[in-house]
């Protein structure tokens, strides 16, 4: 099982994707998740209607009123698989060990219906990898996605993690997520694993807002940022570029969106994400 950050520039990449397909207003729509009891799956539901009802309420989150989800459980190697048709009807498999593990078929669902959803918004990576990071991506900034990271359990005789992201790029996209729409979802993780993959994640997504040229940024990134601009060259690392002569300016991402803001090199100031529409204080 990878951990770490591995996917974390595509993962950017989605980010950015999501706000410029579905715009400002869109993006925010989805400010407030899944809640834990709409996906509660009781030993005592049946299967196959239990998993009807939770693929209904991801349609309801999601809001696409006029698709419907055919579930169904097979023997296969993976957690889930989507048939994606022109609709209204769409048909998911699920693996047969949801039939007994039923805890978990929020999670699964989660991924196959958000294949749905950007399949109807026309939007795709290329690249099987990239379009399933995309999808892991989406489904957990827009709500429904917590529940693939609470889907992360070890221990010294198990190991189960749905989804392509690792644990920790989960936790980086919801703390993107809880950021941007100032929610928690840390109370709602059943697994200790999950939390923890949370607080590395998030811990990663604050390095973001703490990058020159932003004033948040630390003594040591504020040196290497002066020494950059008297030479007017960056590291890629670095992830600012400046850019012309008169006047100079500064291109850098923005760390909500991931969009790039270009501001003129002029000291301190405030720039505004024209995607995301952030407010950042700067030190340029």
């Amino acid at each position: 099982m990878q951990h770490g950050f591995p996917h974390v520039d595509t993962v950017q990449a989605a980010i950015t994707a999501l706000y410029k397909r579905l715009s400002y207003d869109g993006v925010r729509s989805f400010a407030a998740s899944m809640p834990p009891a709409d996906v509660a799956f009781s030993d005592h539901e049946d299967p196959y209607l239990g998993v009807q009802r939770v693929a209904g309420e991801m349609v309801r989150h999601l809001r696409l009123p006029d698709a419907r989800m055919i579930v169904s459980f097979r023997d296969m190697r993976h957690a889930g698989s989507v048939e994606l048709a022109a609709g209204p009807e769409y048909f998911i498999e699920l693996n047969s060990r949801f039939k007994t593990h039923r805890k978990d078929i929020g999670a699964a669902l989660s991924h196959e219906v958000m294949h749905v959803y950007l399949h109807r918004l026309g939007l795709e990576f290329p690249g099987t990898r990239d379009n399933e990071i995309l999808t892991d991506t989406a489904a957990a900034y827009l709500g429904a996605g917590w529940l693939l990271l609470d889907a992360y359990r070890e221990s010294s005789v198990t190991t189960q993690k749905l989804g392509y992201l690792t644990p920790e790029e989960f936790g980086y996209v919801l703390a993107k997520r809880a950021e941007a729409f100032g929610e928690d979802p840390s109370p709602w993780f059943t697994s200790a694993q999950a939390y923890d993959a949370y607080a590395r994640g998030r811990e990663r997504a604050r390095r973001d807002g703490r990058r020159p040229p932003l004033a948040g940024a630390g003594r040591l990134g504020r040196h290497r940022y002066a020494r950059d601009r008297r030479t007017r060259t960056a590291s890629a690392e670095a992830g600012y570029v400046f850019e012309g002569s008169d006047p100079l300016r500064v291109s850098f991402p923005c760390p909500t969106c991931h969009q790039r803001i270009r501001v003129p090199v002029r000291g301190r100031l405030r720039a505004r994400c024209a995607l995301c529409r952030t407010e950042l204080e700067c030190d340029t």
